[in-house]
């Protein structure tokens, strides 16, 4: 039998072997037949009793889903089962029902069929992608209105223990219970690497692949599997020296995650003897004892969204200083950044803000920091708890998403008056506590240096800059091609603002993906960057490449792939540099 080598996006790391299961993601066949009146009513109570039981079968997901898993994992399903509470989703299928007379089915996919049109007629890129969460929810109702009962995946037995999935997408239900069911990894046809299945698939530490276009043509069920998401390549039907070498590279990185676990309490210091800082990326509580264990030096990202995800109210300035007093108690006296509110765009929230207009474009609109200043009664709350938060331990806050200066201006006059309303209730803060902001806007890393010069500390959020550089939808599976790190543009943003930190004496970090990615280690290095913040999962590989790395001799190499032509002649020049 033939081997056959095919190739996508690597988005989760990791090597696995084993037989493929497919799920296979067509909407189940409906068929229109007209009831008598006296039956109306008991067509109502079966597609109530459907609704029912989907949302009993995403409970039971939530429910199985370990406790240590990131919190953006569990808002995925919860977005889903707020969807089965929507009366466009759950009363207009009803109406349908009652109005034409017609089977639970029927209507339901009729009120499908006019939510994804108006989906589809959306200017945003992103937001005609959502239609895939009316088709993930919508099936599942159908399927127990059929009859069809749960899929073999999705049944908690062991029966797909060490299986390799395939499919042409993945609802977040379903990549949940990989992890619940040991899946060894999964590789779907769409997608790419900062799509919601690559992030959930870093989070659950599963090896995955995605983008690997026409798969289902070539992978039929049962076929035995080589699966090395590090490069992005799928082997099928491999021979037994193949499966050999990879069993081989299997243990070796076992091993080598083992040895990675010695460098806890090493110092960062590359060959050279310049000392890197090394820090982590959190968004819960349960990421805390992560970060410990990997003995980073402080937080350099801590996400706030999580307070607000989920609920119709605005959390309280009360529930905001306990999360933030909860987390500087959990890491003792590591410092921690957090971020302020970023939402809008890609991240949404149960809560309503009447102000708040539709955007046909909402990467590109209110979002972050323009959203906090443009609703002081949500950003205030978070930021006098902040500064309650300050007087118990390190702690520095950093703005998302600025874009001029003016904003970090309105910013301070707001902090001079939460500072002033502290001073006269006796209510204690640290007077100097650190602001920073994110540089992921190009208008921000082009005038860095003006932001220098008032900021305390600047951090590189690249999944955002390369988007808004490469004028991109980074979820958009039609243009998703064009994020790339190693574009000479972003690689211009990215030393502009390492350099602009530099001349004033202000810290720069990076927090975005590339961060934590390996494989640009030795070139951030080598562009000057002297503070990382990455996944806890990744930051003891990054240390060692730091420890193995002479970043005098890696700055030369560095600007020469800063001056490359293109991204191509870029990527030869960075494997020259990572084998030195």
């Amino acid at each position: 039998m033939t081997t056959i080598s095919l190739q996508g996006v690597g988005v989760s790391r990791g090597i696995a072997i084993g037989k493929v299961h497919i799920i296979e993601r067509n909407q189940p066949e409906t068929i229109e037949y007209l009831l008598e009146e006296n039956m109306l009513q008991q067509e109502v109570a079966r597609f109530k009793v459907a609704v029912s039981l989907a949302r009993q079968q995403l409970r039971s997901v939530r429910d199985h889903i370990p406790p240590d898993t990131p919190g953006n994992i569990t808002s995925f399903i919860d977005t889903h089962l707020l969807m089965l509470e929507d009366s466009a989703l759950i009363q207009e299928p009803i109406n349908i029902i009652m109005e034409r007379k017609c089977n639970a089915e029927w209507a339901l996919k009729v009120q499908r069929d006019a939510l994804v049109s108006v989906f589809d007629e959306m200017d945003d890129a992103y937001l005609r992608t959502r239609k895939d969460d009316v088709d993930h929810v919508v099936n599942r109702i159908q399927r127990i209105l059929l009859d069809q009962g749960l899929k073999p995946h999705e049944i908690p037995d062991t029966r797909l223990d060490g299986y390799i999935i395939l499919a042409d997408d993945l609802s977040p239900a379903d990549t949940v219970m990989m992890q619940h069911k040991k899946i060894a990894a999964f590789i779907i046809e769409h997608g790419g690497p900062t799509s919601h299945t690559a992030i959930l698939a870093r989070s659950l530490g599963i090896p995955s692949i995605v983008g690997l276009r026409r798969a289902l043509r070539f992978i039929h069920e049962e076929d035995l599997l080589i699966v090395d998401a590090n490069k992005g390549v799928v082997l099928v039907n491999p021979t037994e020296s193949m499966l050999a070498f990879y069993r081989q590279r299997q243990l070796d990185h076992i091993r080598y995650q083992a040895a990675l676990i010695s460098l806890r309490e090493a110092p960062a210091i590359s060959r050279d003897g310049i000392e890197i800082n090394l820090q982590a990326n959190i968004e819960l509580e349960k990421d805390f004892e992560t970060v410990d264990k990997v003995g980073a030096r402080g937080v350099g990202l801590y996400r706030t969204e999580h307070l607000y995800m989920n609920r119709e109210t605005a959390p309280s300035e009360e529930e905001h200083y306990q999360d933030y007093s909860r987390v500087m108690k959990a890491l003792g006296d590591i410092p921690l950044t957090l971020r302020t509110m970023d939402l809008g765009a890609d991240k949404t929230s149960g809560t309503n803000y009447e102000h708040i207009p539709f955007a046909a474009n909402p990467a590109l609109g209110l979002r972050a920091i323009r959203l906090c200043l443009k609703e002081p009664a949500l950003f205030e709350p978070q930021l006098r708890a902040i500064l309650r938060a300050s007087a118990k331990g390190p702690l520095r806050m950093m703005i998302p998403m600025l874009s001029n200066i003016q904003e970090v201006k309105e910013i301070f006059f707001i902090l001079d008056g939460i500072k002033r309303e502290l001073d006269e209730k006796g209510i204690p803060y640290d007077p100097d506590l650190k602001v920073g902001g994110m540089i992921e806007v190009p208008a921000a890393a082009i005038c860095a240096d003006k932001f220098a010069q008032v900021l305390d500390f600047l951090s590189i959020g690249t999944n955002d800059l390369i988007q808004y550089a490469m004028a991109i939808d980074r979820v958009n599976d039609e243009v998703n091609y064009l994020y790339d790190p190693l574009n000479p543009s972003v690689l211009r943003l990215i030393h502009m603002t390492i350099r602009a930190g530099e001349e004033y004496g202000t810290p720069v970090a990076m927090c975005g993906e590339i961060a934590g990615d390996p494989k640009f280690t030795r070139l951030l290095l080598g562009l000057g960057l002297r503070e990382f913040s990455v996944h806890p999962a990744i930051l003891l590989e990054i240390k060692q490449i730091v420890i193995e790395s002479n970043i005098t001799k890696l700055a030369p190499e560095a600007l020469k792939i800063l001056n490359a032509r293109d991204s191509a002649h870029a990527n030869e020049l960075l494997e020259n540099l990572n084998s030195l």
